[in-house]
Parts: structure tokens; C-alpha cells; sequence
């Protein structure tokens, strides 16, 4: 499976007591090559977390790897906040939308439905979503 991880998927994953802790393990098993994701995704899944180390070994056991540089696409980043301005996204929200542009094949692995199904990649298309099920 191809994918870009997300802030949620990342601490449902590393904390037992999430309630998307068993969904978020088993999206892992079925991965077929590391996940993509932004140093933004990190940090935010770090301090959720509250240990570096957990998530720095996520790269280590390469279930993820760092695939986006905010400075070669500062541009598109910049023109991202003005348009969702209204939504406030955060840092890693952008960047996730830009790497869902740049790999388009990539599913978003989030908790985050609503946000993300208010998102546009190329302006107008939806971007595909990999979501735990709606309770």
C-alpha cells in the first residue's frame, strides 16, 4: 500500500490506549513500503506522543520516511494557506496537500476526514483518503 501518513495515523498507531490504535495497526500490516510524510507531521506526532524517540524509530524501522522539503515548495505552500485561510490550516495540512499533488497515487492516511474532505489538491480535486471507519 502507498501512503502518506498523517498526525493522527502516526499517534493512533504508537498509543495503545487511541481509539484508532487497532486501525491504525492494521493499516501498518498491510504497508508494502514506507509511508510518506513531512517533518511537520513529526514533530506534531512527538508532542502528542510525548517522546521523540517513538517516532524518530517509525523512521528507523522505515514504516515512514521524510519525503517533503517546505523550501522547494514554498511557493505552492504559501498560495495553500491564502486559499484555506478561512479553515486555518496547519503546517503539516499543506504539506500534505502538496505531497498528495506531487504523489498523486498516495492515499492520505488520516483520522481527519473533515478537514481533508474539504481540501483540494490541483484546486479542484478531491484527494484520495485512507479513514477509520465512521463510528
Amino acid at each position: 500500500m502507498k501512503g502518506i501518513a498523517d498526525t493522527g495515523f502516526l499517534v493512533a498507531f504508537l498509543s495503545d490506549n487511541d481509539r484508532y490504535h487497532d486501525w491504525a495497526v492494521s493499516i501498518a500490516q498491510e504497508q508494502t513500503e514506507p509511508f510518506l510524510t513531512c517533518e511537520s507531521v513529526l514533530s506534531e506526532a512527538a508532542f502528542h506522543v510525548n517522546s521523540s524517540a517513538a517516532v524518530l524509530d517509525l523512521i528507523h524501522r522505515e514504516m515512514i520516511e521524510v519525503a517533503f522539503d517546505c523550501n522547494k515548495h514554498f511557493a505552492q505552500l504559501e498560495a495553500l494557506a491564502k486559499r484555506y485561510a478561512d479553515q486555518e490550516p496547519d503546517l503539516a495540512d499543506l504539506c500534505l496537500i502538496r505531497m498528495s499533488e506531487l504523489h498523486p497515487r498516495h492515499k492520505i492516511i488520516t483520522i481527519d476526514r473533515e478537514d481533508f474532505s474539504i481540501y483540494r489538491r490541483n484546486k479542484r480535486e478531491a484527494i484520495p483518503l485512507l479513514c477509520p471507519p465512521v463510528d
